[in-house]
């Protein structure tokens, strides 16, 4: 177990997280997203997501996948936030256990969550209205044939929105760059740059791509939440997990890792 820092206040913690710029997360109990996160701070970035969007894709009542939705705070924070419907779909979570959390959130009327593979998703065409994805895409959607199979899942005109950890420019050959060596794992080939991302989706041929862009300073953002989780969380794998991503974002300051946020149109 960590040590939980008792002389920290909840209302310490709360302000400690509370960023102009996500609003809307800044509502929601420090606690529940420290003891239901599952890497960078997943409502701060759906926040970011959700106006690129359009008012459209999140009218109230429309139809949300969320997709790699982990414990389902981002799908809790979709209906809450929109009053939208929201499968909340995920491999690694078991759906009884979102089941719970959705529920004491009061919005089991509101979040379907299902177990699912994401090259194996049990969703007839044109079911939804938009999908989501918040630090999720990257494992499965660099794939070049993912999005045109993914995309018939939305009704024409529909958008699909993520947000992903991302380098800012690609890298060149087959090393990282010397002051992320020690840090460097062969999945973190998966992020990305921006161009990339845009890239990729346009020759796709499935959507028109609306956003690719960057989180200014995101890795700031990502680096304080590290640190509140390495002090506050009380399982020993999330506090290794969080001090070692900050030791790395420490060494690269912003020069390399951030978050990207691309949305594409259905054709």
């Amino acid at each position: 177990m960590s040590d939980l820092t008792p002389h920290t206040s909840h209302d310490d913690l709360a302000s400690r997280l509370s960023l102009p710029r996500y609003p809307r997360s800044g509502a929601y109990d420090p606690r529940w997203t420290i003891d239901n996160q599952m890497g960078p701070h997943a409502l701060w970035l759906l926040e970011w997501l959700a106006p690129a969007l359009g008012p459209d894709a999140l009218r109230p009542g429309a139809r949300v996948l969320d997709l790699g939705c982990g414990r389902a705070m981002t799908s809790v924070f979709l209906a809450r936030e929109y009053d939208v419907r929201v499968t909340a779909a995920d491999l690694w979570t078991e759906p009884d256990e979102n089941a719970r959390r959705i529920a004491e959130a009061g919005l089991a009327d509101r979040v379907l969550p299902v177990h699912a593979e994401a090259h194996a998703l049990p969703f007839g065409a044109g079911t939804f209205d938009a999908i989501v994805s918040v630090d999720a895409y990257q494992y499965f959607g660099t794939d070049d044939l993912y999005l045109p199979a993914l995309t018939r899942l939305l009704k024409p005109g529909g958008r699909i929105g993520i947000v992903v950890p991302s380098v800012s420019e690609e890298i060149g050959g087959t090393e990282p760059p010397e002051h992320l060596k020690p840090y460097w794992e062969p999945a973190f080939w998966c992020f990305h740059s921006p161009a990339w991302w845009r890239r990729h989706w346009t020759r796709s041929g499935a959507v028109d791509v609306e956003t690719a862009d960057w989180l200014e300073d995101g890795w700031r953002e990502w680096l304080l939440w590290c640190d509140v989780v390495a002090e506050h969380h009380t399982d020993e794998f999330h506090v290794r997990t969080s001090r070692e991503s900050a030791r790395m974002l420490r060494a690269d300051q912003g020069r390399t890792l951030g978050f990207t946020r691309v949305v594409g149109r259905r054709r």
